[in-house]
């Protein structure tokens, strides 16, 4: 019998060819379509001398757009940590009429393309919009600021919390819960030291990948930001507009940089995640 198993999980293991085929086209693979690209873009910004470089990525214009591109992506994300577990914890523990329908609505900004989103959201933002026009008299203005460009990044990100926490929640023991209960704890004991523990990892993978994908936006926020330099201009913006002036190299060199800082930061995520882990002695 034990035989009989092993036989069997070996041969489901080679259901795909070999190891040296299969390893060969994924490598083959994540080199045409990562190595090379990011290669290019750094051996485009090694044209440039090290003062030419400095100057390009620290004008302040593009300092400007560094402090809000990362500081709106990061409060984009903690927004989303919050209300993503909301809306998971809803999704997963209720039953309610049109369910299913809200359930599809979270994957909404996954299918829309940004374009329309940011076109959306200035609409129904803006001094003349459904929502601005009564905001507006109050001296409230989310259009064409600052405050457009979170809300645009909250509105693309969420998705990415609902569905990294949603199935890790659904999974959790409601033994524990039940048991917990039993033994005289409070509804905020429960969630605090059985349930947060055990979703802890999937809402910092949730809030790395909200806070990558808001780094790199650039179709929903240019609408609703009025791209106003030092104010309203994201690091993307500044990008393409040196594209369009043709300066290839100083595009590159700033790309570089939300490259590194973004690499950085997700490294920073992987290792808060690791220890998570290790502290609830879930494996990876």
């Amino acid at each position: 019998m034990a035989l009989f198993f092993s036989h069997t999980q070996q041969k489901s293991a080679r259901i795909l060819p070999g190891f040296n085929i299969t390893l060969g086209f994924t490598l083959t693979y994540l080199s045409l379509m990562v190595l090379v690209p990011l290669s290019a873009l750094v051996f485009k910004t090694y044209t440039l001398n090290w003062d030419q470089f400095w100057s390009a990525v620290t004008a302040p214009r593009v300092i400007a757009s560094y402090q809000l591109t990362f500081g709106a992506s990061f409060i984009a994300a903690s927004v989303n940590v919050f209300f993503g577990l909301l809306v998971a914890w809803v999704l997963v523990r209720y039953k309610f009429f049109g369910k299913k329908v809200v359930d599809a609505l979270v994957d909404l900004p996954f299918a829309l393309p940004t374009a329309v989103a940011g076109i959306s959201l200035t609409a129904l933002l803006a001094s003349n919009g459904w929502v601005g026009q009564h905001l507006e008299p109050l001296g409230i203005q989310l259009a064409f600021n600052s405050n457009g460009v979170v809300i645009a990044l909250i509105f693309i990100g969420l998705p990415f919390v609902v569905r990294s926490v949603q199935p890790v929640l659904a999974d959790t023991e409601k033994e524990l819960e039940e048991a917990a209960s039993c033994l005289g704890a409070s509804r905020w004991q429960i969630f605090s030291r059985v349930i947060f523990p055990s979703i802890a990892p999937a809402l910092l993978t949730g809030f790395a990948m909200a806070f990558a994908r808001a780094i790199g936006e650039y179709g929903s926020v240019i609408f609703i930001a009025g791209n106003m330099p030092l104010v309203s201009e994201i690091t993307p913006l500044i990008i393409i507009s040196k594209l369009e002036q043709y300066d290839y190299a100083g595009a590159t060199a700033v790309a570089v940089v939300m490259l590194a800082i973004s690499f950085i930061l997700l490294l920073v995520i992987n290792a808060l995640q690791a220890w998570q882990r290790s502290r609830t002695g879930a494996t990876p």
